[in-house]
């Protein structure tokens, strides 16, 4: 198949209709929302406007993003969208409150909407020398340059004076005074990481500055306000630069949101369970001073992990009368920011970390012997028995303070103690911006406490379901999607998991095919089943779409895709529990249209008409005999698109 041929053939024509069979495929399927999961940096670029970094601010992203839209998809899961640090990539050790300046399209600030800040050649320049691979970010060249770039801008808009730049100036000051209650300390933070050479506050050689929010301890509200106004005259320029930054990365993610909008598409946000070395810094005050966040032993670490992260006190999330404390406002304020910038909800990562958190004290490592403990639910613990919720009496004895199964029988009243900061933050924030509780994700992958399924169960809030964990050999393993509910957002994998082809290949090659291939065969065709397990053995590309059409065919009323999983790409995006220059760094290839066909003529990318189909006839013959014109238009797209 010649992929330059095909890509020609995909007509306007072809678009709108393709995209009213797909939208009448999953209504019939009862299918409310169909994402695709893909990080901001992820976003492809026009090839000769690389700078080697992706971001959904662009024109090419646009062009995504209709392209997606015309392939069904309704919404897009971001991910953590904060600052990262110039020496770690990841977006889940990110900022809580400022944007990445790498997500900011710097092409935009050439042009006069953004009163040409930049020029073409600056622009230009750092494409031209962009040293990434088509589809791999260049993050430590990018955020050299980029830093460079928005320089060289905020130089200009202190010296241009025309109509433009005024107006720029006035919208300036009305965000920095709307945001006042993050952007000063992030501002100031990136004033003192000048002053010390590095942006660590751990190791800076200034104890006011390490505590410069920390008030009583150590020095008085007079020596931090003298600080304070001493930091803001020696570095004023470079706190107003990085208010300047947050100013444009704000302007280019509303501009976006308007494009999404036309085009019925929504974002999904993601909150990291983790906070930034900034945010840490900025509201220390408000954290715990001996405990950190991180995973009991397991299967995988006879030590536990020990995350670092830092674990708010649960006396400054809630006063003693229930209402937000100032720890508390600060967690609010965030899903409050997160739920008006992206209308489709936010993805929580970690669900454990807000409602049942394993905590480890400084300097130990995360075990129970070494003072490790459930947060609240640790009634026998010598220092966190204070806020534990259920008494000793209640505790299952025979297993380890850090099983899951420790805390059994709640009562309503103790479910919904484990449930306040959910209630009263998460969804209250939502409520407040006109999102309802449906379009909150908990993320409750890997171990997860009696707590936070009866918190879950509850407040009936949606989890994930990833069919590459599922074990063949259980009937009722909650993986497999027939047995999902249909609150549940169910997917192949996600940035953390290998991608689909590669998964595919491993099942293949380790001989246990022919247990993955009858579960689906049970699932999608029961009527022929040992005809399909047969058909499914033999031909690779027939099980890659089964195991796309078992996600529509699920009673889960909302889908996600991995964006490398839907173009049949077989690198791995993210390797929980290493680094490396491969995490976080995958891309959509440029010239992702044509990758597209080309990846379907070799039975690896999503043949979505085709899992349509699948889907549709595993409901039996009498539901598929009521859509029969439906999946005559999907089988014409199936040949046109490549029948396996």
């Amino acid at each position: 198949m010649n992929k330059t041929c095909m890509c020609k053939k995909f007509s306007e024509k072809h678009k709108n209709d393709f995209k009213k069979t797909i939208q009448e495929a999953l209504k019939v399927l009862n299918k409310k929302n169909f994402y695709m999961i893909i990080h901001g940096a992820s976003f492809p670029s026009r090839k000769n406007k690389d700078t080697g970094f992706g971001t959904y601010n662009s024109d090419a992203a646009k062009e995504f993003i209709e392209f997606a839209n015309n392939m069904g998809f309704n919404g897009l899961q971001l991910g953590p969208d904060g600052k990262t640090k110039a020496v770690d990539s990841s977006p889940y050790t990110a900022t809580l409150f400022s944007n990445n300046p790498l997500f900011i399209d710097l092409f935009q600030l050439a042009t006069k909407e953004f009163g040409e800040l930049l020029t073409e050649e600056t622009c230009q320049k750092i494409a031209n020398n962009n040293p990434s691979q088509d589809n791999y970010t260049a993050y430590e060249y990018s955020y050299k340059e980029y830093n460079k770039a928005l320089r060289e801008a905020f130089r200009t808009y202190k010296t241009k004076n025309d109509k433009q730049v005024k107006s720029l100036n006035k919208e300036f000051e009305k965000f920095v005074e709307r945001n006042s209650l993050w952007l000063e300390k992030d501002s100031i933070y990136e004033a003192l990481s000048v002053k010390h050479g590095n942006d660590y506050w751990p190791i800076w050689d200034d104890e006011l500055d390490k505590k410069l929010y920390c008030p009583g301890h150590q020095f008085t509200q007079e020596q931090a306000d003298q600080r304070m106004l001493e930091i803001k005259e020696k570095f004023g320029e470079e706190i107003q630069f990085y208010q300047f930054v947050q100013f444009l990365a704000y302007m280019q993610k509303q501009n976006t949101r308007k494009y999404l909008e036309k085009k019925e598409m929504k974002t999904i946000a993601d909150a990291q369970v983790a906070f930034s070395d900034r945010d840490f810094w900025a509201n220390q005050y408000y954290f715990m001073e001996d405990y950190y966040l991180g995973c009991p032993p397991d299967f995988f670490s006879e030590d536990g992990q020990a995350w670092g992260f830092p674990v708010m006190d649960p006396d400054k999330v809630f006063n003693p009368d229930g209402t937000l404390g100032d720890g508390g406002k600060i967690l609010k304020a965030r899903f409050e920011k997160m739920f008006e910038e992206n209308p489709g909800g936010v993805r929580i990562d970690h669900i454990i970390g807000l409602i049942d958190p394993y905590i480890y004290k400084k300097n130990h490592l995360p075990k129970p012997k070494e003072g490790a403990a459930r947060l609240y639910s640790s009634p026998e613990h010598e220092e966190l028995g204070k806020y534990a919720i259920p008494s000793e009496e209640t505790l299952n004895h025979e297993v380890s303070c850090d099983n899951e199964h420790r805390i059994t029988n709640l009562s309503d009243d103790q479910v919904k103690q484990y449930a306040r900061v959910l209630e009263k933050i998460v969804i209250q924030s939502a409520a407040e911006k006109g999102i309802d509780k449906e379009s909150i994700i908990c993320e409750d992958l890997g171990t997860v406490t009696n707590p936070v399924l009866e918190v879950m169960d509850k407040l009936e809030l949606s989890g994930l379901r990833v069919t590459e964990f599922v074990d063949p050999e259980v009937e009722n393993h909650p993986y497999r999607v027939k047995n999902t509910g249909h609150i549940h957002w169910v997917m192949i994998g996600s940035h953390d998991n290998a991608p689909l082809v590669s998964w595919v290949d491993e099942v293949y090659s380790q001989n246990k095919v022919w247990q993955h291939a009858e579960n689906l065969a049970e699932d999608l065709k029961p009527s022929s089943m040992e005809e399909f397990k047969q058909e499914l053995v033999k031909n690779r590309s027939k099980f890659i779409t089964a195991k796309f059409a078992e996600l529509f065919a699920s009673s889960a009323e909302n889908i996600q895709v991995f964006f490398a999983d839907f173009f049949g790409m077989n690198q791995r995006y993210n390797q929980p529990g290493t680094s490396g220059d491969q995490n976080w760094s995958l891309r959509v290839p440029n010239n992702y249209e044509c990758f597209y066909f080309d990846q379907l003529a070799k039975g690896e990318a999503m043949n979505l008409p085709q899992a349509l189909v699948m889907a549709i006839e595993s409901k039996g013959a009498k539901f598929s005999g009521k859509h029969k014109e439906l999946i005559k238009k999907l089988q014409n797209y199936e040949e046109f698109f490549g029948k396996n």
